[in-house]
């Protein structure tokens, strides 16, 4: 993997990890696409680790306050929101890895990310903010958070689907999506520490996996300040044509074969 490989991989999980339009999926494409397919668990640790880091910085504040109050609303709020997940990836992590590894169900991944998004945006706008948000929306949310487990769904799009739905304001469902996002990351980066342990690291340099995850961390950063501001204002549905186009893309390349 070159440098120019490793940054155009960081680029793409820092982005779509917080953008709605899943970084899985976009990632199993860019490697694809420069023939890494065997790169593997190695990297996407590092990329993990990456948007993590962007995501920590970010809510620096938040952290700070749940540390101080590590039995309060809002730490209560991220554990509820992550039970979901946490018994899908347990129950089903074999099955959804299987998935990943052979990629023949993004494409249709990518449609239902997009109907999901298009749903949400027509949704009437509510007025929930954070401190209004109650552990019923938090269990909602955290089961999209676990349908995401799929590699094309997006899981910031999921998630800010369902604060849409739960009459969360836009800048908090966005606002929530994220934070709930650390939970998520941090838990998929041990998992992976623990799979690497027991087996085999692939041999990518040093330096190529620094570019890729400072990159990660960069425009993971990014994406999340944009996201929040970009979504007081402005339509999901723009993501919801995008991932469609990408899905019926998909579908066709593997109807004839060339995928």
């Amino acid at each position: 993997m070159s440098k120019i490989e490793a940054f155009i991989l960081g680029l793409i999980q820092g982005l779509t990890e917080f953008l709605p339009i899943s970084s899985t999926g976009h990632l199993y494409l860019g490697r694809h696409l420069f023939g890494l397919d065997e790169a593997g668990l190695f990297l996407d640790t590092m990329l993990h680790v990456g948007t993590l880091l962007a995501v920590l910085v970010v809510y620096k504040d938040e952290l700070v306050q749940i540390l101080k109050k590590p039995f309060g609303h809002l730490s209560m709020l991220l554990v509820i929101g992550t039970i979901p997940a946490v018994i899908v990836g347990l129950l089903l992590n074999d099955f959804f890895d299987s998935i990943s590894e052979t990629g023949v169900t993004i494409g249709w991944e990518f449609l239902f990310t997009g109907v999901i998004l298009w749903m949400a945006d027509g949704v009437k706008q509510g007025g929930k903010k954070m401190e209004q948000i109650s552990y019923k929306d938090a269990l909602f949310i955290g089961t999209f958070q676990a349908a995401a487990i799929f590699p094309a769904v997006s899981r910031s799009g999921l998630t800010v689907a369902a604060g849409l739905f739960r009459k969360l304001n836009r800048e908090t469902a966005a606002w929530f999506s994220f934070l709930l996002s650390i939970p998520a990351i941090a838990g998929g980066i041990i998992f992976q520490v623990g799979e690497l342990a027991s087996g085999h690291v692939e041999a990518i340099s040093f330096s190529a996996l620094l570019v890729a995850t400072l990159a990660s961390a960069l425009f993971g950063y990014a994406a999340i300040v944009w996201m929040i501001k970009y979504l007081q204002k402005n339509s999901l549905k723009v993501f919801a044509v995008y991932v469609w186009i990408l899905g019926f893309i998909i579908l066709a390349l593997q109807l004839t074969g060339t995928f």
